[in-house]
């Protein structure tokens, strides 16, 4: 039978699975001191274009650490029955051996393995080489850097390896299928990808708005070649930020679709409601996951109603002012270090805090349209099947009613 694409990314898998398999159970032999005369399995060969596994391989020259770190992230999902061996228990204690780590969770029923389980795997008891396995997860490491894989969160005073080996659902995704997963609302991740039926062409602004615009698609198109091709990544942070303001319907957040449309890039609109919680601590929680994901997928991050979350800071008279004014400070500086493309629209500029609008490359007003700009608008809603009414005259429907263009769509829903 012939593999199609999506095998391949399986099959590559299922060979090192294979190998985690007989190398996990000649571990097991030699702590347990039982003769064996198998031999150490060698680390499987992939082709970098055969699959995604390989590809990763390829490009951050992955060893056995690395590679068994991802078998053991990724065991739960494709193959648990693999771990279970981490379930022999201690016949002496008459429970589960310290050293193997790892959580038996009521949902899965199987073996989550944690960073001792790596480290059990990796280095046995040697002391030296458990402070090695942590290097894996420092923040310099590709498994921090591109939140492939990371040690879950621990309670105070919890050794640090207790942590779960999570291995992100893009990742998942990227390595099982080669395509990257979209993620999907939820308390998790509070942000919805938004879309537009309408085309570039189809967007109606007045001409110095549209000027504004036209420069933030330029860098869109050309902000890569600018940093990395002609050298300026030593003098420009990456990214680019932009305020959009003005009166509500004005085409704030149709802009930002038709941007990331016409750019190819996917646009997320960040929801309020979700990421401001009442609990300290927890409003940077809820966007550092949106940050986090979106930071090595070219995405454009989009924050309606920004002052909510952006505006001015408080004076300090209580711990929670404080607080707050720390969710500002880390707002701020997750904004000027993302990578990407971030809009924030607002309907009053006034009302954003000072020092974070001097970061901003941009700052687009969103004015009622122009008279010409409503006869366009109008022009466009009836530019379907539906004609208008002989009677009915769209210059002087323009000219009478200084309406924004949401407005218009809903006078004529």
């Amino acid at each position: 039978m012939a593999m199609t694409e999506n095998n391949a990314h399986i099959e590559a898998l299922e060979r090192e699975m294979d190998w985690f398999s007989q190398l996990l159970n000649l571990l097991f032999h030699r702590y347990f001191e039982e003769e064996s005369t198998e031999e150490e399995p060698p680390l499987p060969e992939h082709d970098p274009e055969g699959s995604y596994y390989g590809e990763l391989l390829a490009q951050f020259d992955w060893g056995l650490p690395e590679r068994m770190a991802l078998m053991l992230a990724i065991a739960p999902n494709l193959r648990p029955n693999v771990l279970d061996v981490f379930f022999t228990k201690n016949a002496l204690y008459e429970r589960p051996f310290t050293e193997f780590g790892g959580i038996q969770s009521k949902q899965h029923g199987g073996f989550l393995p944690t960073g001792e389980t790596l480290s059990f795997m990796l280095s046995g008891n040697f002391l030296e080489n458990r402070w090695e396995v942590l290097e894996l997860f420092a923040p310099t490491h590709p498994f921090t850097q591109y939140h492939i894989l990371e040690l879950g969160a621990v309670s105070s005073g919890e050794p640090r390896l207790s942590g779960l080996l999570e291995l992100s659902l893009d990742y998942l995704t990227l390595l099982t299928t080669g395509e990257r997963a979209m993620p999907e609302y939820d308390s998790l991740f509070p942000a919805v990808r938004i879309h537009t039926e309408l085309e570039w062409e189809d967007l109606v602004l007045d001409e110095y708005v549209r000027e504004e615009i036209d420069h933030i698609r330029m860098w869109l198109e050309r902000g890569s070649f600018l940093l990395n091709d002609l050298g300026l990544k030593k003098h420009l942070k990456p990214g680019y930020r932009s305020l959009f303001h003005g009166p509500p319907g004005t085409g704030k957040t149709l802009t930002a679709c038709l941007l990331g449309k016409s750019t190819e890039r996917p646009v997320y609109r960040i929801d309020l409601s979700m990421v401001v919680s009442k609990y300290i601590g927890e409003t940077e929680k809820n966007l550092k996951r949106v940050f986090d994901q979106a930071e090595h997928q070219d995405w454009i991050l989009f924050f309606d109603e920004a002052d909510a979350l952006f505006g001015k800071r408080t004076s300090t008279r209580s711990s929670n002012d404080r607080y707050a004014n720390q969710e500002v400070a880390y707002l701020l500086q997750r904004v000027e270090d993302f990578p990407g493309v971030v809009i924030l629209a607002s309907n009053l500029s006034s009302n954003m805090d000072e020092a974070f609008l001097r970061r901003f490359q941009s700052q687009v007003y969103f004015p009622i349209p122009s008279e010409e700009s409503r006869y366009e608008i109008w022009k466009g809603i009836f530019s379907g099947a539906m004609r208008p009414a002989a009677d009915l005259d769209l210059h002087q429907l323009a000219q009478d009613h200084a309406l924004a263009g949401g407005t218009a769509i809903n006078v004529f829903r």
